[in-house]
Parts: C-alpha cells; sequence; structure tokens
C-alpha cells in the first residue's frame, strides 16, 4: 500500500466559503465556463486555492486542476495567498509541490482580534515568521492590514499591533508586504507612514479613488485590480485604474471571491482571470496583448522576480 504523492501537495481545503452571500441568499454555484485565452501570459497575483466553495468537499477545484485550467488561458502562475495558520501552512506546502505557485503568508486582520482574544496571537505570529524564515518559495508577508468593515472598535488595537508586526516582518526578512484594506483607507495610510514601507509593497484588491490610488504610488506601492473593476457600480474604482503606470500595476482573483461579471456571485478561480484583464485594457485603452506583457513583469517586480 502507497501513501499520498508528495508532489500532489495538500491533500484538500482547509475552510470554506459560505453557500450564501452576506444579504442571506443563496448563491449559485455553477462554475463558470472558460473565457478566451490571453494573447501573453500573466498572473494571478492573490488567490486562495484552498478554500472550497459552498463547503462540499467534492465541489472543491484541486490545486492542479486549478492550475491546468488557468494555464489553459494563459495564467500561467499564481501568487497562493495564506491568512490564517492553517492557510499559511497550505501554501507552503502547494508552493513547494507546484512550480507555477509562490506563496505569502500572514494573519488576516480578522483573524487578529480573535488570536489576541485566545491569548495566541503572538504564538500565531511566531510562526508566520517562522514560514517565511525558512521556506524558500514564500515571497510575500500577506494578507495583513486593517479591515474596519467586520471588526470593531474593540478588535482594532490588536489587528492594528498585528498588521505592525506583519510590516516589520516583510522589511526584516525582504519579502513583498500584501496589504488588505477595507474601510481604512487612512488608517492604513498612517501606519505605513510610521513603521516605513518595505522595498516591495501590494495592495491587494484595491478599492480606493484614483486620490487614493496616488497617496499609494507614491508610497511605492503595486495596486493589485480584482474582478470589482468590472462591477457596474466601480465608477471610482475604474478611475483609479486608469492613474496606475503599467509598471506598477497587477491583477487578481481572490477567489473563490469577487468574480467578475458576468458571472458576479458564482465560484471563482484563477481561469477567470482573462474576464478582468480584458475589461482593465478596455477601461485604460490599453492594447490586451501589452498590457498582458506589462503585468506579467509587473508582477515579478512586486514579487521578487520570476519563478
Amino acid at each position: 500500500m502507497t501513501g499520498p504523492d508528495p508532489a500532489a501537495g495538500p491533500a484538500g481545503p482547509t475552510r470554506a466559503r459560505a453557500a450564501v452571500d452576506e444579504r442571506g441568499s443563496r448563491r449559485n454555484r455553477e462554475r463558470p465556463p472558460a473565457p478566451d485565452p490571453l494573447p501573453h501570459p500573466v498572473v494571478d497575483n492573490h488567490c486562495h486555492l484552498d478554500i472550497a466553495d459552498a463547503g462540499e468537499g467534492d465541489d472543491w477545484l484541486s490545486t492542479a486542476d486549478a492550475l491546468a485550467a488557468a494555464a489553459a488561458v494563459g495564467v500561467t502562475r499564481i501568487v497562493q495567498i495564506g491568512c490564517d495558520l492553517p492557510g499559511a501552512r497550505w501554501a507552503v506546502e502547494a508552493a513547494a509541490a507546484h512550480d507555477a505557485l509562490v506563496a505569502g503568508v500572514a494573519l488576516h486582520p480578522n483573524e487578529a482580534p480573535r488570536l489576541a482574544a485566545e491569548g495566541r496571537l503572538e504564538e500565531a505570529l511566531a510562526e508566520i515568521e517562522e514560514l517565511a524564515r525558512t521556506h524558500d518559495k514564500v515571497r510575500a508577508v500577506g494578507e495583513t492590514g486593517l479591515d474596519f468593515f467586520r471588526t470593531g472598535e474593540d478588535g482594532r488595537a490588536a489587528q492594528e499591533e498585528s498588521f505592525r508586526r506583519h510590516v516589520d516582518l516583510a522589511k526584516r526578512l525582504d519579502k513583498t508586504l500584501v496589504i488588505h484594506d477595507r474601510d481604512a483607507h487612512q488608517a492604513v495610510l498612517d501606519v505605513l507612514d510610521s513603521e516605513g514601507v518595505p522595498e516591495r509593497w501590494v495592495m491587494h484588491c484595491f478599492s480606493g479613488d484614483a486620490a487614493f490610488a496616488r497617496a499609494c504610488l507614491d508610497r511605492g506601492a503595486h495596486l493589485s485590480f480584482a474582478g470589482t473593476v468590472t462591477f457596474k457600480n466601480a465608477d471610482a474604482l475604474r478611475e483609479a485604474l486608469v492613474v496606475v503606470p503599467r509598471d506598477r500595476l497587477l491583477v487578481e482573483t481572490d477567489a473563490p471571491f469577487l468574480t467578475p461579471t458576468p458571472w458576479r456571485g458564482r465560484p471563482n478561480a484563477s481561469y477567470l482571470v482573462p474576464l478582468t484583464v480584458r475589461t482593465m485594457a478596455e477601461v485604460r485603452g490599453d492594447d490586451l496583448e501589452q498590457l498582458c506583457a506589462a503585468l506579467d513583469a509587473a508582477t515579478e517586480a512586486a514579487f521578487g522576480g520570476s519563478w
């Protein structure tokens, strides 16, 4: 009797996305069809391959299948983001098993208050540092940051302390800092101005307007756009997209979340990146192939080189 193939990577998901949306409506879980391939490879710079959609194990798109589907449409590499301890461990294992992956490890800002309340934040931060320090395919410390949408006043001190510790870790280990920012634009900038930014940092799933984009760019950021830029109500986000230089522009899925139009609400995966990229090219007035090449090069610059 043989054991599992070490090259296969982690055996299954670490957690599940809820089967209902924030309004309590049951989501359509049918996977969207593959879009037309891109004319030049790009990288999905922020994905959660370990999160199963709707919580049913047989619905989970395995890592090998997710990579194959993405590669078939020109999304040839992925940054797998772990945002709690199980997810960070999973990201490291997956990156070790698959050449197309590198990893980011951190405690999500909504995870930090929970751990602090349990008296486990220091222990968890120590493990994140160990993972980032000892595994060469960990390119990023993230996603970390601030989230004032889900965390109330009582949890924000722990959230900010965790964010500051992650900033310090990224600087000490020369890793890319990946920031989650929800309803906390100025507070994020205040922490970065206080701590000093690392050499490379990414504003994941950028959600601000053109003025906030310029503020981040002035501090050296790469700005990453997800499927939200395709949403009908995202005019301010599209205005921000236009001001970002090509060499600072990235694309992501945040899968299984934030599925681009016309499949909003369905399960997301890296193979749907072409929908977002085509919208980005149209909004910016860019040639599609040239934009893809720029996104590919900018991602390498943001995450410390090729893999």
